[in-house]
């Protein structure tokens, strides 16, 4: 989709990202890779050709050319936070970095693109409830039903913003 001067979408379907990250390694801090993994398959299962989807272990600055060509972006991440399953926010962009750039988050990311690419994507966090982070491949029980739920809300976001 292009866009036109008010950077608002022009005549076209959205072109979307679904961009996962986390260790696979880590039990639930797989849980963003695991959701991207099946909207990968949705999207191709429907067809929806507009839908790309993209992983990685961490952020990282570099990312922030990979969302300026995209009119909606939806980062997935497991989440320590106070949350009750898992919860799609809004992105708010910050330029503020913590001491280390190990640590780069959706909205530094956010920040950098606007900033050096003059674009600015929709963009919204999926933060699914993780609650054990040792060395192992799987996810617990309770993240399992987590991700159950991130992604029916993420399929339900994705069929409201198409058909709009």
């Amino acid at each position: 989709m292009t866009k036109n001067v008010n950077n608002k979408p022009a005549a076209g379907p959205l072109k979307i990202l679904i961009y996962g990250y986390g260790n696979p390694g880590r039990q639930d801090d797989a849980l963003g890779i695991h959701l991207v993994d099946y909207i990968e398959h949705w999207a191709r299962e429907n067809q929806f050709t507009n839908i790309e989807t993209d992983q990685n272990y961490q952020l990282n600055i570099e990312d922030a050319e990979r969302i300026s060509s995209f009119d909606l972006v939806i980062f997935c991440d497991a989440s320590v936070k106070d949350i009750e399953h898992s919860k799609l926010e809004e992105v708010v962009p910050d330029l503020r970095t913590e001491f280390s750039m190990h640590a780069v988050t959706p909205s530094f990311v956010f920040g950098l693109c606007q900033r050096i690419f003059n674009r600015n994507p929709r963009t919204y966090q999926l933060n699914i409830k993780g609650y054990s982070w040792e060395f192992m491949q799987h996810i617990t029980e309770q993240a399992g039903k987590n991700l159950q739920q991130a992604k029916e809300i993420l399929t339900r976001f994705l069929i409201q913003e198409i058909s709009n």
